[in-house]
């Protein structure tokens, strides 16, 4: 561990000027020393063999006083300090104790704490490291001039440390208590003691021999021999000092030069914007206050956490928490925090779909980085509250925490942040934000400061076009728009029909030397303007990186078993693609990757990838401002804009929105109006979040009874806006109507003064698996039913259980193609779909377009439907020939494998709670794993390292990397060229993963090992009788 330099001031006793020469002992540091000898042959140096007690281990030199320096700061006399003693023999205490723990472990007189792997490091250090006694080697230098009982002091001192290496070799060089004690050896064997004498004692001696000298002695000798004894005094303060933990390891921020080397080593990043540093610096980040900060987009908000992230798990060596909105920026994060981990020692764990172990595994000599999803984070946060390990989570970093008023996300959000405000007092929360309007609102709620700051790397010039005239955004205008320019692109009359709105011209302005994204409305208006666009490119576009693109449509094509999307096989060849939910994940990595390469220079999307991976471009083009049919809010434009303009790369940025004439008056509110407002969703869809709140405060024992529900509940960002809120009813009212319903669910109970609540049963089961309030009793019942009849030699039964509920709406069966794959089930899994509400006739009834008359279930028939989508791609694992025989986008079929697997998770939380459910434990373990990564076995260990999709793991399989051992002790520059396309950083970035996951996966099994091997705390006295 690496410590910063402590600096100690020391008052002079006399005002005369002395020579320090003389009084140089290890508490001088060897430069200072050396100094003084004036590069003489014969100075000393620290023996290589030098060890540091445990008070002292780890801690660098500390720099002490020179000769212009205040050299005792406020002490005038040793003798002043009346809790001096005290304080030394506690630090004797201490230090006995440990000296005890480390011999009964290693059966030594005195081990280091410092690794092993710093032994290069220590050996170079040791000049400037105080020994484990300050007392030792004190005649080193010259003390002709000192009273006899400080020589006699020394001598004793001295003799001490001969006897200890004589007795014990150069285990240590602390003297040996027995000094006045001689054995004849030939009489008695030799007890060779091991405890030193104490400081104190000799302290003490030493005072009252002082005290008794003659006082016919010289001013000077007497301040000489004060001079001695207070830098004694001095010394054992700093000890003790510099023993306690310590929060500042060193000049970047509090951490080691050693993080600041590799920010630039991994991110290339040389020195921080001013805005950073000014932040970093700021008195509510070092007093460990909340903070809110806000900055456009691409302003390097991420930096900033992550550094007070680091230096939470080095400095304070506490856990941290990172939520991040998405699954594929968990991902992301995930792999660009792996290499920090491994040369920092501390995990990187990712909690997301169907990851994340509840509670997380405690570890006792390493910190944990958790990064999850917002769903996830909230069941970490539950989970550390049950086994009360809270208080060892230092830090929570929300990114985009203006999701706060983003419907039931953004309620989940606010549930976590209130509980950890609430339950930790001591864990500190960090929020990213956009601007916002109610900023001061979410201030009160986290009782944070707030930083803002309107800085962006690269400038900014947001534009509109009206037909062919380009107007640049000014709020000061009165119109908010001042003509720029008019467009210079010939259009043919049939040009002109197809591309009314100009989007060739603004995007082959910039493309290919620069990279452009142009947002569109909807999914389908991405493929055709994707298509539309390379229709009227020149041949040039094809030869631009021709050889890397080839290689891209070989990836895509594989990653499809063979088959690739028409219109990406069309648009790729010119460095053009789309970017939609359609996409499935392997091809949206892919796409993402030839974008950021510069391998594509155009990508058409739509606005969830403002919200994702960050895609800089060169020039953004809003297509429309709509989404879907929903004009576009402030905060999405403004999330959209900012994508606009690569730091690094570009001197500036362009934003350019399309606009027809009716839509003139509403884009000016657009962008230029102030930021939107932030509220609470707690009250969100009938009140589900308020609800799913009261339920996890009462199981996790939080609150008991109404009025402590009440108090809890002033702690929401809910209670700090219910004048705005809770209009028609108070939010008492509120909480109360929560409790009743509850009730009547029968997922709490209430003792008959109405006072005291308690969770059931049901109702643990329903917030440990995160199941959604209105589904738990159908899940209940259909885990009952099912349980009486379970078909176990078939996945279809289990995959009908873990269908998501919210799914099902989405589904409109083709009844043909229902019927034709019903066929092919077998006799137990017709009958199977039969017990659940399914039967063969009305399939075929409704295949043949006749009318059921017999009352049927639609929600058990598109479940039904659903799970056989879901079964036939665990039989194939082919995406791409799923969704042909079903006729349905490999999208949708893509958000189902996720959901299932999200879902499975939960129902396997939901079935470990209630004891009638038991078998469903190891079924649904196994299912879990089979829905995550849906491929064949031998490839599921690849899969697992964060960033590795199916084809990359084939590719990896092939070329002999075939576990995770294989893939953590691979070379990255060796992978990159064993495996096409794969770049360089890429390949460090999953080396470093792997070795994480590998590392992981070794800490929990050495855990485990620790928990059996360790002596019981409650182990009942064995006496013998």
């Amino acid at each position: 561990m690496n410590a910063a330099k402590r600096e100690i001031k020391i008052k002079r006793v006399s005002t005369r000027k002395r020579s320090r020469d003389s009084l140089k002992t290890h508490l001088t540091p060897a430069r200072k020393r050396a100094g003084a000898l004036g590069g003489a042959e014969g100075g000393e140096q620290c023996p290589r063999n030098w060890r540091s007690s445990s008070v002292m281990a780890d801690i660098n030199a500390a720099e002490y006083c020179s000769d212009s320096e205040d050299l005792f700061g406020d002490y005038d006399s040793i003798l002043e300090d009346s809790s001096l003693l005290a304080r030394l023999d506690n630090a004797e205490h201490n230090e006995r104790q440990r000296e005890l723990q480390n011999k009964a472990v290693d059966q030594q007189d005195f081990i280091t704490l410092r690794p092993s792997t710093d032994a290069d490091v220590w050996k170079r250090s040791c000049e400037d490291i105080l020994t484990d006694s300050i007392l030792d080697n004190l005649g080193d230098e010259s003390f002709e001039d000192l009273p006899a009982s400080q020589l006699e002091f020394q001598e004793r001192v001295h003799e001490g440390a001969k006897r200890s290496k004589l007795q014990d070799g150069d285990k240590t060089s602390t003297p040996l208590r027995n000094a006045g004690v001689e054995r004849n050896a030939e009489d008695k064997p030799r007890i060779q003691m091991k405890v030193r004498r104490s400081v104190t004692d000799q302290l003490k001696r030493t005072m009252l021999c002082n005290a008794a000298a003659p006082s016919g002695v010289s001013r000077s000798v007497v301040l000489k021999e004060a001079v001695v004894s207070e830098e004694i005094s001095v010394a054992m303060q700093a000890m003790e000092t510099v023993s306690a933990q310590t929060t500042d390891l060193g000049p970047f921020f509090g951490l080691p030069t050693k993080v600041k080397d590799l920010i630039y080593q991994l991110r290339g990043i040389e020195r921080l914007y001013d805005w950073q540093e000014t932040c970093l610096n700021l008195d509510c980040v070092h007093q460990r206050k909340n903070l809110i900060y806000s900055l456009p987009t691409s302003g390097g908000k991420t930096l900033v956490a992550e550094i007070l992230v680091l230096r939470e798990l080095l400095c304070r060596k506490k856990d941290c928490l990172f939520i991040l909105p998405y699954i594929s920026l968990v991902q992301e994060k995930v792999r660009g925090l792996a290499s920090f981990g491994l040369e920092l020692d501390f995990m990187v764990e990712e909690y997301a779909g169907s990851k994340g172990k509840f509670p997380p595994v405690k570890r006792r000599n390493q910190r944990s980085l958790y990064i999850a999803t917002i769903e996830k984070a909230h069941s970490l946060v539950n989970a550390l509250i049950e086994t009360d390990r809270l208080e060892n989570l230092g830090l929570v970093v929300v990114d985009e925490l203006h999701m706060l008023g983003d419907g039931s996300r953004g309620a989940i959000i606010e549930m976590t942040l209130a509980k950890v405000l609430y339950v930790s007092k001591a864990t500190q929360i960090i929020g990213m934000s956009a601007t916002l309007g109610n900023i001061k609102d979410l201030q009160t709620f986290l009782k944070a400061e707030n930083y803002t700051n309107d800085f962006r790397p690269v400038q900014l010039k947001e534009y509109v076009k009206v037909k062919d005239a380009i107007y640049e955004v000014d709020p000061k205008e009165e119109e908010c728009f001042r003509f720029s320019r008019v467009l210079n692109f010939k259009y043919s009359s049939a040009m002109q029909k197809i591309d009314p709105d100009h989007i060739i011209a603004l995007v082959t302005e910039v493309i290919p030397t620069h990279s452009c994204l142009v947002f569109c409305p909807t999914k389908k208006n991405c493929e055709n303007v994707a298509g539309m666009v390379c229709k009227y490119l020149k041949e040039e576009f094809l030869q631009h990186r021709e050889a890397e693109k080839a290689v891209l449509l070989r990836e895509l094509r594989d990653s499809g078993n063979g088959s690739v999307c028409p219109v990406l096989r069309r648009t790729v060849p010119f460095g053009l693609a789309y970017h939609h939910s359609g996409l499935t994940s392997e091809e949206r990595k892919l796409v993402e990757e030839a974008y950021s390469n510069g391998v594509l220079c155009l990508l058409t999307c739509t606005s969830t990838l403002a919200a994702g991976i960050n895609l800089p471009a060169r020039r953004v083009i809003l297509r429309s401002p709509y989404v879907a049919t929903d004009f576009l809010k402030r905060s999405q434009y403004k999330q959209m804009v900012g994508r606009a303009g690569r730091a690094g790369i570009d001197t500036e940025g362009e934003s350019i929105l399309v606009l027809q004439d009716k839509d003139r008056t509403m884009a000016k509110s657009l962008v230029c109006a102030p930021m939107e407002n932030c509220y609470s969703n707690l009250m969100h869809d009938e009140g589900k979040g308020i609800l799913s709140l009261v339920l996890s405060l009462i199981g996790l024992n939080i609150t008991h009874s109404m009025d402590q529900v009440r108090d809890f509940l002033s702690w929401t960002l809910l209670y700090v806006q219910q004048k705005q809120l809770c209009v028609e009813k108070s939010l008492w009212k509120v909480v109360q109507q929560c409790v009743d319903l509850l009730k009547q669910k029968d997922l709490i109970t209430v003792d008959a003064h109405g006072e005291s609540l308690q969770v059931t049963k049901l109702g643990k089961a329903t917030y440990k698996g995160s199941v959604d309030l209105t589904h738990s009793d159908e899940l209940y019942t259909d885990l009952a039913k099912g349980l009486e009849g379970l078909l176990l030699n078939s996945y279809l039964h289990l995959l009908y259980l873990v269908t998501p509920y919210d799914m099902i709406s989405q589904c409109k069966p083709d009844w043909m193609i229902f019927f034709r794959q019903f066929t092919q089930l077998s006799a137990t899994e017709q009958k199977m779909s039969g017990a659940v509400g399914v039967p063969e006739s009305f399939v075929a009834r409704k295949a043949a377009g006749q009318t059921v008359k017999k009352n049927v279930n639609m929600m058990a028939v598109r479940r039904m439907y659903l799970a056989m989508v879901l079964f036939s791609l665990l039989k194939e694992t082919n995406l791409w020939s799923v969704a042909d025989k079903f006729q349905m986008s490999r999208g949708f079929i893509q958000t189902l494998l996720s959901s299932s697997s999200a879902f499975c998770s939960c129902v396997l939380h939901f079935t470990e709670e209630l004891e009638e459910f038991w078998p469903f434990k190891a079924l649904l373990t196994e299912l879990t794993r089979r829905l995550s990564y849906c491929v064949k076995a031998e490839l599921i260990p690849l899969m697992e390292v964060a960033g590795v999709m199916e084809s990359r793991a084939k590719q990896l399989y092939k070329a002999g990397y075939k576990t995770l051992t294989h893939l953590a002790n691979a070379d990255p520059t060796v992978l990159s060229k064993t495996i096409e396309n794969l770049y360089k950083k890429r390949a460090n970035q999953i080396v470093a993963s792997a070795k994480m996951l590998l590392n992981e996966k070794a800490a929990a099994l050495q855990e485990e090992v620790d928990d059996l091997l360790m002596m019981p705390l409650d182990l009942p006295s064995q006496r013998l009788t």
